[in-house]
């Protein structure tokens, strides 16, 4: 059997607000193999976003491991986690987190810049990614030029210049209308096929969570198969 690509055991994290202690996950158990795509439903306010910055080592857990391609993670130095998401996750936010002085083109060279990679590479990857998203002819444009749906597809074509092999998107429909919604993610099972990167999709659309490949709903801090 194949090794899984993200593993997470027992995933634990609290949360000290004063005198007290507020346990959001508790115990989570999940897998993702190479190229699939997840769905993390659940209603806001249960987890969802502390689950993908804790597996994505964007913040660390209380207990549990979290495993890459076998590794555990956070056994790694700070230097360690950060060159892990330079190099394996890419991130899409809800707000997609875009810096709003820079075109379209620019804010997709970042990952590869980050990577230190030479300027040409990183721009010849990020018209690439631009492409593949759909926005060959806005590469000029500002995010301030730019609909919700065409910013959530640079986020969508930044995530993907770093080469990442899986992609953690958090709520990455949550400011779109029904139709970008289903646009955007219609575009992300174009690329789990294209580009053969697994996709972790927090969100608590049930109609679109469908689309992927298998589901956990959050339950109690809890991990359960879905549907």
């Amino acid at each position: 059997m194949s090794e899984h690509l993200l593993q997470a055991e027992g995933l634990e994290r609290e949360y000290r607000i004063g005198p007290e202690v507020v346990r959001v996950l508790r115990g989570v158990t999940l897998m993702v193999e190479p190229g699939e795509s997840i769905a993390i439903v659940g209603a806001s306010g249960v987890g969802k976003s502390t689950l993908l910055h804790v597996l994505g080592t964007l913040d660390r857990p209380t207990g549990g491991r979290v495993l890459f391609a076998g590794e555990d993670v956070f056994a790694r130095s700070e230097a360690g986690l950060a060159r892990l998401r330079r190099e394996e996750i890419g991130f899409v936010f809800q707000f997609y987190n875009l810096l709003g002085e820079m075109s379209a083109l620019e804010n997709a060279m970042l990952p590869a810049l980050l990577q230190r990679r030479p300027a040409s590479e990183a721009r010849e990857r990020a018209i690439a990614a631009l492409q593949e998203v759909g926005l060959g002819d806005r590469m000029g444009h500002r995010p301030g030029e730019l609909s919700g749906g065409e910013q959530q597809r640079v986020a969508i074509a930044r995530a993907l210049v770093g080469h990442p092999r899986i992609i953690l998107a958090d709520e990455p429909t949550g400011n779109l209308d029904p139709k970008t919604s289903e646009v955007i993610w219609d575009l992300f099972v174009q690329l789990q096929a294209s580009q053969r990167v697994a996709f972790v999709v927090a969100t608590h659309n049930h109609e679109l969570a469908k689309k992927a490949d298998r589901g956990y709903r959050l339950v109690d801090g809890r991990a359960v198969t879905w549907p």
